[in-house]
């Protein structure tokens, strides 16, 4: 078997498929994309698949050193990208060419459901109660919510109370019938993040993600050592070089990297596999689309340290399309009891909806995250 072609598709909301076609008529799907760069992702992908045309898609790991390893330069958020998106594709053909779940060619489950999450709230959080009270309508009982709006790199009390007080919210609402995560989402600096651990620490929310921004990643251990709130990082961590070196410095309860964004299936194995080794848990980031997803699964069902998976069902960033809208077999994804089984079809487990993701791509909007200023005007993070 050669690979023959790889055709991209920017589709709404923010998201952009890849099929790899080949000389015998099987086709894989992946999802290589970052939010709001995707053209910039989608040019990678096609100065890789330069590498890719003509070879054997069932070469798998050896493609995937090629194009790593064959630029001098190499890593980072775009590059890392783009070998995700390929790399779920080849295995997706993989599967579909023996017949089974990629799953199976990992070596099999170790679990017959996996936890799942939902999103609740957007980006400047209001009423995340009445969201959550939706979502628990539908069977979900796990949420995650941002921590914060703004915050300045030293910011005032009341910017720590208004944190605290919708978290408070939350739990009168529902006591502990409900578990719930905060995302910090990069936008809390080191001097503020220890007062807000502090102060959220009553709550007992089920982690804290990104307390701080990954490039300060040193202080994922002094952080973990003032407060008894699992901390959660790694969607802006792109390679197991990354990983290696805050798993040595510790800190980190949960690893969430991201199966588009960290090298596929392939890097995210390995990723889990360290974790396992550190005796911390995986957890992997996931707002995007409907591959995405399913590539996660396929580590989630073989990795022992899995223990939670997000995903974007109805998430504030799908405007113009929802996860299974693009899909054939929308039924593999129902979830029961918070839990979502193994996909069964073959390779990753989606039967992409080729018509509809070619009439969306026709006119896709180029998505961009919001730019936020302080009062002062300097850029905020987002």
């Amino acid at each position: 078997m050669k690979i023959t072609q790889l055709s991209t598709y920017r589709v709404p909301p923010r998201w952009m498929f890849l099929k790899i076609d080949t000389d015998e008529g099987i086709s894989g799907w992946g999802e290589p994309v970052i939010e709001g760069r995707a053209r910039t992702v989608e040019a990678a992908v096609h100065e890789l698949g330069e590498l890719l045309i003509g070879r054997d898609p069932a070469q798998i790991s050896d493609l995937w050193q090629t194009m790593y390893r064959g630029g001098f330069y190499r890593g980072g958020a775009v590059f890392m990208s783009a070998i995700a998106g390929i790399d779920q594709a080849l295995w997706d053909i993989k599967g579909k060419a023996l017949g089974v779940p990629v799953y199976q060619l990992l070596g099999g489950k170790v679990r017959e459901r996996m936890k799942i999450y939902s999103w609740v709230g957007g980006d400047r959080p209001a009423d995340v109660v009445a969201g959550i009270q939706t979502l628990r309508d539908i069977g979900l009982n796990t949420f995650k919510m941002n921590g914060t709006e703004e915050m300045a790199m030293l910011d005032c009390a009341t910017a720590v109370d208004a944190a605290v007080e919708r978290i408070a919210g939350i739990r009168s609402a529902f006591g502990y019938d409900i578990e719930f995560g905060i995302d910090f989402h990069g936008r809390v600096a080191w001097p503020m993040a220890k007062p807000l651990l502090r102060a959220l620490e009553p709550y007992r929310p089920l982690f804290v993600e990104e307390p701080v921004l990954a490039e300060q990643s040193e202080y994922y251990r002094r952080l973990s050592d003032m407060t008894s709130i699992p901390l959660a990082a790694g969607e802006r961590m792109f390679s197991r070089f990354e990983f290696k070196r805050v798993l040595e410095q510790g800190g980190l309860a949960i690893l969430q990297p991201d199966l588009s964004h960290a090298g596929g299936i392939s890097e995210c194995l390995r990723i889990a596999a360290m974790a396992e080794a550190y005796d911390v848990t995986l957890a992997p980031h996931c707002p995007l689309g409907p591959v995405a997803l399913a590539a996660c699964l396929q580590v989630d069902f073989v990795s022992y340290n899995a223990v939670l998976q997000e995903q974007s069902m109805g998430i504030h960033y799908n405007r113009g399309a929802e996860l299974l809208d693009y899909v054939h077999n929308a039924g593999d994804f129902r979830m029961e009891g918070g839990y979502i089984a193994p996909l069964l079809l073959p390779g990753l487990g989606v039967e992409i909806n080729e018509e509809r993701v070619i009439e969306a791509s026709r006119a896709a909007p180029d998505w961009r995250n919001p730019l936020w200023r302080h009062a002062d005007g300097s850029v905020a993070e987002w």
